[in-house]
């Protein structure tokens, strides 16, 4: 595709000079385009871009220093460079007045040829030039816009990644990698404040018949309500992670006391076992299973997170043995 071809605007009510200035400027790769009075010319810069404006001074109605000094109030057309043509060339007053208005040269009548196009030529090179610097400027914005996407999007994916090393695909919860990083960061935390925290091992009771009854999907949808109730049922500061299949954990900062670690435990294993209304391709359901949950209170230095999840664990296979639905707080963890 051509690039566009500048545009020269050739101002004169005489006939004859706008039919000269045409022949001596038919080879200059400009389109010249033709005003006879300043009103017409005023029209014409407003609906095209010119890079030059060769522009009688003496017309009738308007002078070609009113003419400049018009285009020179528009903000979008000031920048247009003007070269007065004139048979006053000589007269300094008449050159200064063409100055202040807005011109940038003066070619005197009867024109000379030679100086004529050497000076149009230079002013397309500079137009030229001027068009080539804008066109890099709009392209290297335009690349800046296209780096600064990629960046975002590369971001997006490296916190997308992340987030995915870090949580179970199914749930969003964190997975066991981000549990034992926060099981580590409250034993640190521990020593510092008054108050403990606990570990809390929890497995779904009757999750296996959810998904032998119902298939995978209806189980994986239970496990999205569980995890989602879990979520909303601690606070900001605790952790609920799911280590794998239907087994959860949870890292309860700031325990106060034994009664209301034991209160806040037996609201989640009640929450848990209300009724999970579920869709499957044998239609909805409502899915009944209960949790059994098994709890450790950290008691300090000596002990070390292992020990702490063993001891969870135990006292999670107390409440199974119990008869399922329900908590347990093993009394060893107990300081």
């Amino acid at each position: 595709m051509n690039e566009p071809r500048p545009e020269i605007l050739i101002v004169d009510d005489t006939r004859a000079n706008l039919v000269a200035m045409r022949h001596l400027l038919a080879d200059s790769g400009a389109e010249l385009i033709e005003a006879t009075s300043g009103n017409q010319a005023l029209a014409l810069c407003l609906d095209h871009t010119f890079a030059l404006i060769l522009l009688d001074v003496n017309m009738p109605d308007m002078d070609g220093f009113e003419v400049a000094a018009l285009l020179g109030e528009a903000e979008q057309l000031r920048d247009t460079p003007i070269i007065f043509v004139t048979a006053a060339y000589a007269d300094d007053l008449n050159r200064l007045r063409g100055y202040r208005s807005g011109a940038v040269d003066y070619i005197a009548k009867p024109i000379n040829d030679v100086i004529l196009q050497s000076k149009v030529r230079i002013f397309l090179d500079l137009y030229n030039a001027r068009m080539q610097l804008q066109q890099a400027l709009i392209e290297l914005s335009e690349r800046n816009r296209q780096l600064q996407e990629e960046i975002a999007e590369r971001q997006r994916i490296e916190v997308q990644v992340r987030h995915q090393a870090t949580h179970d695909t199914l749930t969003g919860l964190p997975n066991r990698a981000l549990f034992h990083d926060r099981l580590h960061a409250a034993m640190q935390r521990a020593p510092r404040h008054d108050n403990g925290f606990a570990l809390v091992l929890l497995d779904i009771d009757g999750f296996k018949s959810v998904n032998d009854n119902y298939g995978h999907p209806a189980g994986d949808a239970l496990l999205q309500s569980i995890a989602a109730r879990l979520r909303s049922h601690v606070r900001t500061n605790d952790t609920v992670a799911r280590l794998g299949g239907d087994e959860f954990a949870l890292v309860l900062e700031d325990i106060a006391d034994v009664p209301a670690l034991l209160e806040r435990c037996q609201h989640l294993c009640d929450m848990l076992a209300l009724p999970y209304p579920l869709e499957s391709q044998q239609g909805d359901f409502v899915a009944r299973v209960s949790a059994s949950l098994g709890i450790a209170l950290w008691n300090g230095d000596t002990q070390s997170d292992e020990q702490l999840i063993q001891a969870a664990d135990r006292a999670l296979y107390q409440a199974k043995d119990a008869g399922k639905n329900r908590c347990v707080l093993t009394s060893e963890a107990i300081d």
